[in-house]
């Protein structure tokens, strides 16, 4: 693989104005650090209703990503422990996000339209649906359905949870609240 090497000798004028126009169109959010250096994690997509949500909003919260698919079984009998958690943390720094993972939008709408019917608004969580067009999401994609991951209150990721989230991860995001 051959480098480009810059040097005053082959950057023209043309090149320089390119690659400052490029720099200056990298979004500040993509830019976006914890203290420590490390690059926080972005997510970011349209709930159901709308709402257009963004993880980076929540700073100051402790935020548990869940990544969930309707036809997934194990996933919807998560959903009782979720909400029931959600429910008992109201009034607490903590914030439930669901990223559903179905391939066709309509059956993520289908459910969301079901939880509202059938499910009261305080237990009630938003999800965006990872195959909108405006879906974006810096974390990788999750191998295997369910899958979650632990954002502390400074936006970095602290644990990734595969399949069922262990009993112990409750107690560990009551201590990050």
């Amino acid at each position: 693989m051959e480098h480009l090497h810059i040097t005053p000798r082959n950057l023209n004028r043309r090149s320089f104005m390119s690659m400052t126009l490029l720099a200056a169109a990298v979004p500040a959010a993509a830019q976006d650090k914890a203290p420590g250096g490390a690059v926080l994690p972005e997510l970011e997509g349209t709930a159901a209703d709308g709402q257009r949500l963004r993880l980076g909003a929540y700073r100051g919260r402790v935020v548990l990503v869940f990544y969930w698919a309707s036809g997934c079984a194990v996933c919807r009998d998560k959903m009782k422990e979720l909400r029931a958690n959600l429910m008992g943390w109201q009034g607490q720094p903590f914030t439930l996000l669901g990223v559903n993972m179905d391939t066709r939008q309509q059956d993520w709408l289908d459910y969301e339209r079901l939880v509202a019917q059938t499910t009261p608004a305080s237990q009630r969580f938003a999800s965006v649906w990872a195959g909108g067009s405006d879906f974006r999401d810096t974390m990788e994609r999750p191998e295997q359905l369910p899958s979650a991951s632990l954002i502390d209150k400074r936006g970095q990721r602290v644990e990734q949870y595969r399949g069922r989230i262990p009993v112990d991860a409750w107690n560990h995001i009551a201590d990050l609240m």
